[in-house]
């Protein structure tokens, strides 16, 4: 068995949270850049479409999933950790289709990436959102694929269940999930205050 070392801070969890912060401050520069063309050019904000609010659900029960998996691992429920994480990759390919078909609502509406600097800057946090997202999922996958692959015996799955590696990975993808969570509410609420305060 490989030799787990001791550290007071893991390195995975360092490269984690400091690609958090990093996304978290391009965020906020992308929020301030928003508003400062809203000051400057007096143009009026873009009103989202439905399906931006139907997203966050999709969203936050992706989270609500996860969470239930990470439990389930600590129990070491088999066949419930299995099932919570392939609900999670369903609802999060759901919140991807879905957010697609809201941008298409916008086009429909003759509101493309060109139709004002706040309607690209719409495009632009909304695109960024949605590449973290994309960017999570073959970790998402990984977990599926390992569980599937290993946990097929008891002996096999002990190890699986006892694997701090493992139980640490699980812990910084939560902890990405969530994030990518609250930074879409945040972005929810950031549009729709800039369009009801005019």
């Amino acid at each position: 068995m490989r030799h787990e070392r001791n550290f007071l801070i893991h390195p995975q969890e360092i490269i984690v949270y400091l690609l958090l912060a990093g996304i978290t401050a391009l965020f906020f520069g992308f929020s301030a850049a928003y508003l400062y063309n809203r000051v400057q050019t007096g143009i009026p904000p873009v009103e989202l479409p439905p399906l931006f609010y139907f997203n966050t659900f999709l969203l936050v029960g992706s989270s609500f999933t996860l969470i239930k998996a990470k439990n389930y691992y600590l129990e070491d429920d088999t066949e419930k950790y299995q099932l919570m994480l392939t609900i999670t990759l369903v609802l999060t390919f759901g919140f991807l289709i879905f957010q697609i078909l809201a941008w298409r609502q916008l086009l429909n509406n003759n509101i493309g990436l060109t139709h004002s600097n706040l309607a690209s800057y719409m495009y632009v946090i909304s695109g960024l959102h949605f590449a973290h997202v994309v960017g999570g999922i073959p970790f998402l996958a990984y977990f599926i694929w390992t569980s599937k692959k290993f946990m097929k015996e008891p002996v096999t799955v002990l190890v699986y269940f006892t694997d701090p590696d493992k139980k640490r990975r699980l812990k910084l993808l939560t902890t990405y999930w969530h994030f990518l969570d609250v930074l879409w509410i945040y972005l929810i609420l950031f549009f729709l205050l800039n369009y009801l305060i005019q």
